[in-house]
């Protein structure tokens, strides 16, 4: 694990103006340790790997678009007191 000392976490706080009480010392320096850790990680992996192209091998699993019939305009307003220029009247909040 990467090595972060507590004194560079108490440094961290003052710089960030934020209070670390003892309790807290000991997670975080933990944490941060982690955190480092994981970024080495994937600073570690090769960019020159083969292309990845997903899990499954798929290129593309969006269908195309297609223009469907819907309702007519009057069937769906038909309901609606006072339909303006074939739109629904909305109330503005306020």
């Amino acid at each position: 694990m990467a090595v972060v000392t507590k004194e560079e976490i108490l440094k961290i706080a003052n710089l960030s103006k934020l209070w670390v009480s003892e309790e807290e010392l000991e997670a975080l320096t933990r944490d941060m340790g982690e955190i480092i850790e994981f970024a080495n990680t994937i600073n570690a992996v090769s960019d020159s790997a083969e292309e990845f192209d997903g899990i499954h091998r798929l290129s593309n699993v969006f269908r195309p678009d297609e223009v469907i019939p819907s309702y007519p305009r009057e069937k769906i307003l038909k309901n609606v007191d006072g339909g303006e220029d074939g739109y629904f009247p909305v109330k503005k909040r306020g």
